[in-house]
């Protein structure tokens, strides 16, 4: 049969297709996720700010220890005095002198009524938020290798697609010539197949211009060009119903869990600003020594000050009412986020149903389609049918094929995104099996240095603060660590 000839066709331009822009070597839709993750610079760059938040944490801490300072210095003067004596002499005398200065002093706040304890517990939830961030990152950049992968392998087989069915309009030309030659067709039937074969070859060189944009958008996203990539597997497991989904987003996804320490941290700062109205107790320790010709004297000098504000100009409580205001917008962020999650698994829930629909559809109309093309080919044959009549009905059957083609690419990357929303796009929930980056191997490097590190949140005993927006936000013990 002819439509089988036709696919066998479309087979082997497709595979030829495949190999040809590439390495030999099939890849899979894992590798490109591996290259994705190591390539790229959005991730390198989040890394990057991660590491100097982590250093907020070391200064923080540095804000309680003593600040030890080494001052030294030289002074040379030399005076000169002129004296008129009565009977017109000029006495003129010349003094100089000269002194070396050293002191050593250490200077650190002795009680500052917890807001530097404070200060380091805010910058760890700044740490915390900036890692829920580095996930939220990496979810992307995977999310988008994965569509690039299947944009490139749509348009590859739409072009091997449009080229087969230019193959096939040209065969029908030819056949419309010899019956017009034959007298068994009139010159309106050539223009028709001429027509329709121009039109192919125009949509033949657009499917193949979408094709090379795509190999460019898949080089940004994963950081190299595609090679002989395969069809997309089977999907990934997803859950079992809507419900399920709405729940691990709630848990999982990053950008909820990095609101959540947002929240935290205004809550910090609100208690922070209100004791400043305490003020500080500085203590200070300073030695010493002036080095004259011929003399030595050196002194120790010992301090300890309160400092309180009696009176800004309503600066002190202008900051509290600004730290209020901050975490009512931070409160409100936190709802926000949630329900554009709860918004995101929805709407992706909902698409990944419409795709399979369509794909299911497409099935059938391709079916229907192959099976009235045959009949109308057969039927052209013996003069009862037009080359419009089959040029319609193999127009109708590339429009089923074409549309299988973005159904499957619809139903995998609805399934992906729909991960995404539920926060478990991740190299480790997807079980890449590749070393990932190690979050708290540069702030475990303090500790050696004898500072402490930020405590996973996963090890970390939750704050007064947590534990009431846990409360908030109805989440079940642990349910801040991600997947």
């Amino acid at each position: 049969m002819r439509i089988r000839l036709a696919f066998g066709v479309m087979a082997v331009m497709a595979a030829l297709l495949a190999v040809a822009p590439g390495r030999a070597q099939a890849e899979t839709l894992a590798d490109t996720l591996v290259a994705a993750y190591r390539n790229s610079n959005l991730l390198e760059q989040n890394r990057a700010l991660l590491r100097a938040t982590d250093e907020d944490v070391v200064q923080a801490q540095a804000a309680l220890l003593p600040v030890i300072r080494f001052i030294t210095g030289a002074q040379a003067n030399q005076r000169r005095t002129e004296m008129r004596l009565p009977g017109g002499g000029l006495v003129v005398d010349t003094t100089s002198s000269r002194q070396m200065n050293f002191s050593l002093s250490a200077e650190m706040p002795l009680v500052d009524f917890g807001r530097g304890q404070l200060g380091i517990r805010f910058a760890h939830e700044q740490v915390l938020s900036a890692r829920a961030g580095l996930i939220a990152v990496e979810q992307g950049v995977l999310l988008r290798a994965v569509q690039t992968y299947l944009n490139v392998i749509s348009t590859r087989d739409t072009v091997a697609l449009r080229r087969n069915n230019v193959s096939l309009i040209q065969q029908e030309l030819r056949a419309a010539r010899e019956r017009f030659e034959l007298g068994d067709s009139t010159r309106t039937d050539v223009a028709i197949a001429e027509a329709r074969l121009a039109a192919a070859q125009s949509a033949l060189s657009a499917a193949e211009g979408d094709f090379q944009v795509s190999r460019e958008s898949f080089n940004l996203a994963v950081g190299r060009y595609p090679g002989a990539l395969v069809a997309a597997p089977r999907l990934p497991s997803l859950p079992s119903s809507l419900q399920v989904a709405l729940d691990a987003g709630r848990r999982n996804h990053p950008a909820i869990i990095q609101a959540q320490h947002q929240v935290a941290a205004a809550d910090l700062t609100l208690e922070a600003t209100r004791l400043g109205r305490m003020g500080t107790v500085t203590g200070s320790v300073s030695a010493g020594v002036v080095a004259n010709p011929g003399a030595t004297t050196g002194d120790v000098t010992a301090s300890i000050n309160w400092g309180v504000p009696l009176y800004s100009g309503g600066g002190q409580i202008s900051g509290e009412r600004q730290a209020v205001a901050r975490q009512d917008a931070q409160r409100s962020g936190l709802h926000q986020t949630v329900a554009e999650v709860h918004q995101a698994v929805a709407e992706n829930w909902a698409q990944l149903a419409v795709a399979r629909a369509q794909l299911s559809a497409s099935e059938t109309q391709i079916e229907a389609a192959g099976t009235a093309y045959e009949a109308v080919r057969a039927e052209a044959e013996f003069g009862s049918r037009t080359t419009l009549d089959v040029l319609n009905a193999e127009q109708e059957l590339l429009d089923a094929q074409a549309n299988r083609i973005f159904a499957r690419a619809s139903v995998q990357l609805a399934s992906y995104a729909l991960l995404e929303s539920m926060g478990q796009l991740t190299v480790d929930a997807l079980n890449l099996g590749i070393p990932t980056y190690d979050v708290e191997a540069y702030s475990a490097g303090f500790s050696r240095r004898g500072l402490r590190t930020v405590q996973p949140a996963s090890r970390a005993q939750p704050s007064e603060q947590g534990q009431r927006l846990d409360r908030i936000m109805h989440r079940a013990p642990g349910s801040r660590q991600t997947p």
